[in-house]
This record gives C-alpha cells, sequence and structure tokens, in this order.
C-alpha cells in the first residue's frame, strides 16, 4: 500500500520551490521547527557523509536522525533514529496524515505535494516524535528548490560537483554549483569537499553573500595505511578530530578518504557550537559503517560487488577504488543504466580490467532505452566480449557463469539495478 501510494505520487514529477512544503508543513504544526539539523547537499557522496556523522554522532551519545534517498528495497530505508529505521506501520501513519493535509492544501487551490515532498514532511514529524538531538538531512536534488531546504542548519555541507541532473540544474559546473550553494544560510558554516575551482568558486562567493564561514574539508587529512580489500581500510586522520593510532575505517575506497574528510570537517562545526565528540567516538563510529549500494559484498566466493555509481563521477570513483582494493583481479560488469543518464562515459570510467560484460534493463519508466548501452561497449571496447540479457537476475547468472579463477562480478550503473540484484539468491 505505500509502495503504491508513493508511486502515484512520482506522477506529479519534481517541481521547483518550497511553497508547497512551507504549506503542508504549516498544517502539520511545523514540525521542523526547534530541531538541530546537518544539511548535506552534492552530485555524490551524500549518502555517506550524512551515514559518517550520524554514526560518529550516535557513538558520541546523541540521538541522531538521518533522512537519506533514494532507497534500495524499502521506502523505510530512508528514515532512521540511531540507525534504526522507520516501521513500515509508523511510516503508513505519517503518509495517512499526510494526505489529509493534502487534502487541505488542494482545497486552498495549492497543488498536491510530490512524492518527495511528502516523504521530507514525514522525516520532519517523526524526528519530532522520536525527539531526536540532531538530525542529519540529505538533499534529494540540487539545494535551493529542494524540499529539504526549509530548515536553518547548524552546518551546511557541499560534498562533491560534478554533472548530473542537468535537466534540472543546469548544463555547467557554475549553474549546478549554484543550485546547490543555495543550501547555504546566514552566518551558518558551510563545509565543502574536493570540487572543481570553477565550482568551489561560486560556492565561496555565496558563502562571502551571506557571511557563512567557508571550511574546505583538504584540512582534514585521512591516509591509507593498510588496505583490506573490500572489508575496508585501516586509515591514520590528521587536522580536525585527529586520530594519532591507525584505525580501521569499515568504507573500502579511496573517495570514502575524501567523505570521511568531508565529515569530520563538519563535525568539527559541531564541537564549536556545543556537541562534543571524542576521539573515541570518531574510533568507534567509523568501525561499524555500512553502506547499502556502495562496494557492498553481495557474496563473498564468488565475490560480487554491488555499486550504484549512476554518474561519471561516481563510475570514475568506483574504478579508482576497485583499482585499489583489488588489484590485479579482472571482472566481469553487469550493467544497466537509466535513459538520462550519460552511459558513454559511465562505461569508458569502468572499461579497464574488464573482460565480459552483461547489459541489462533497470527496472522502471526510465529503463527504456537500456540496450543501448551494448553498441556503446562495442565502440569503446570492441575486443571485450558484451551481451544483452533484459532480467536482472538471468543477467547476473550470465555474468557469474563467465567467471573463472580469482575473477569478481561488479553490479552497477543504477539504485534501479542494485534494488534487484540484492534479491538475487546465490
Amino acid at each position: 500500500m505505500i509502495e503504491a501510494y508513493l508511486r502515484k505520487l512520482l506522477l506529479l514529477g519534481s517541481k521547483p520551490g518550497l511553497d508547497t512544503t512551507k504549506a503542508l508543513l504549516r498544517e502539520m504544526g511545523d514540525p521542523q521547527e526547534g530541531k538541530a539539523y546537518v544539511h548535506v547537499a552534492g552530485t555524490n557522496g551524500k549518502g555517506s557523509v550524512s551515514l559518517m556523522i550520524a554514526n560518529i554522532l550516535k557513538e558520541a551519545g546523541y540521538k541522531v536522525g538521518r533522512y537519506t534517498s533514494p532507497h534500495l528495497t524499502s521506502y523505510c530505508e530512508r528514515f532512521t533514529v540511531d540507525d534504526q529505521a522507520i516501521t513500515p506501520e509508523e511510516l503508513k501513519r505519517y503518509l495517512d496524515l499526510i494526505e489529509e493535509k493534502s487534502q487541505v492544501l488542494l482545497q486552498n487551490g495549492l497543488p498536491h505535494p510530490t512524492e518527495f515532498e511528502v516523504l521530507t514532511a514525514a522525516a520532519f514529524q517523526f524526528f519530532r516524535d522520536k525527539n531526536v538531538d540532531i538530525a542529519v538531512l540529505e538533499v534529494g536534488m540540487g539545494g535551493i528548490y529542494d524540499a529539504t531546504n526549509i530548515i536553518i542548519p547548524l552546518v551546511s555541507v557541499i560534498t562533491s560537483i560534478s554533472y548530473d541532473h542537468t535537466d534540472f540544474l543546469g548544463n555547467t559546473l557554475e549553474e549546478i554549483a549554484w543550485n546547490k550553494a543555495g543550501i547555504i544560510k546566514n552566518g551558518v558554516p558551510v563545509v565543502v569537499g574536493r570540487v572543481p575551482k570553477e565550482a568551489e568558486a561560486v560556492i565561496k562567493k555565496q558563502a562571502d553573500k551571506l557571511k557563512s564561514p567557508f571550511l574546505k574539508s583538504q584540512a582534514v587529512k585521512v591516509d591509507l595505511v593498510e588496505n583490506h580489500e573490500a572489508r575496508g581500510q585501516m586509515i591514520k586522520i590528521t587536522g580536525t578530530l585527529t586520530v594519532s593510532d591507525a584505525s580501521y575505517f569499515s568504507l573500502p575506497g579511496p573517495y570514502q578518504r575524501d567523505n570521511l574528510a568531508t565529515a569530520l570537517t563538519s563535525l568539527s562545526c559541531l564541537v564549536e557550537k556545543g556537541y562534543p565528540i571524542s576521539v573515541q567516538a570518531v574510533k568507534d563510529g567509523l568501525s561499524t559503517l555500512a553502506i547499502r549500494g556502495r562496494l557492498q559484498v553481495l557474496h563473498e566466493d564468488p565475490l560480487v560487488i554491488a555499486d550504484a555509481a549512476h554518474n561519471e563521477a561516481g563510475s570514475e570513483a568506483l574504478a579508482q577504488s576497485l583499482e585499489e582494493i583489488l588489484p590485479g583481479r579482472s571482472k566481469v560488469a553487469v550493467f544497466g543504466i537509466v535513459d538520462d543518464k550519460d552511459a558513454r562515459s559511465m562505461l569508458r570510467a569502468l572499461g579497464h580490467g574488464t573482460k565480459a560484460v552483461v547489459i541489462t534493463r533497470p527496472e522502471g519508466e526510465r529503463g527504456k532505452t537500456w540496450a543501448r548501452a551494448v553498441s556503446l561497449w562495442q565502440e569503446l571496447f570492441p575486443e571485450t566480449h558484451v551481451t544483452a540479457e533484459e532480467d536482472i537476475h538471468r543477467a547476473m547468472a550470465r555474468g557469474l557463469a563467465f567467471l573463472t579463477g580469482d575473477d569478481y562480478l561488479l553490479v552497477t550503473g543504477s539504485f534501479y539495478v542494485l534494488r534487484q540484484a540484492c534479491r538475487y539468491i546465490f
């Protein structure tokens, strides 16, 4: 029932502006008021940075809400308190309440809230009812017009800037950066991860305009000490919230070290605002992290890794990570890329070390041109075998059949592929 209701709301699309969100929340008694927030935007890395911040805060003794998107198997994954997801019964109750309030909006001549507006309102109500100490909110898309952008956070975070959702956010890095910089609020610190210079200049200009302290994540150094392949890494942290000895970080890959630098810089802002965080809380928080759909091991023998890299930058980061954590091992890839993504760039990024490819269809309406990736792969890597299989489970079975020796299977290209891949029975 929850899935059917929200799928219907998806047909409303995405509408710029915050008027409907504000009106809905007013009808609900403004549940977003009176809470402390960390607001996280960015093209890639939002989910990882949000989880790192939330987990370390939890280990420091705070009751922490986290709102993220998208999900892999259930909408309930998007709403957590101390890493415990909302129950279907709780979510259904909130959706019923919001639908009742939405009818009032319709009577007053306002549009029905979109799926993301409804989910955001549910998150605010959930966090108020659970009386969280602080909530980490992940922007859905962009920033300035995102439904989450109605709060004044303790710190704003922009993890990265690259090309994605260009139909909505703009065709240049400067335009995309301007949209994401819309989450910056007067006098509120903004933490920026590794971004291109032209994007950084736009964000810095907006921060200066609003007299918001501008902090670059590069002030924190996270160095690799020892690689544990797909099981994580030993790292050393210097700078903000320094951890002097080597510590276990359960998320593998170099891009997660960059994300951690952004998360720690953000947490330093909270410390300055009266939220103490011990070194032990940092160490404990980093050792228990797990992200579904990010270098996720679905099976050990044979090794099957799932990663929802869904744009060029994400695919490049994934390729770099695989080279670091599984050096010299060749892979078979199962790719499913939705219609509005740059399939050529994504395929090119992951071609090295790939001995065979199975192209499959992401579930949903955005997967109609899924087979175009076959000809693109043939053009880019004519000597590597490529085949097509529309059904994701059959595609995985075919991919597994190509494995020999210490090869591994990579499933990637879209959350819409991983949702089905995670249900595959080995």
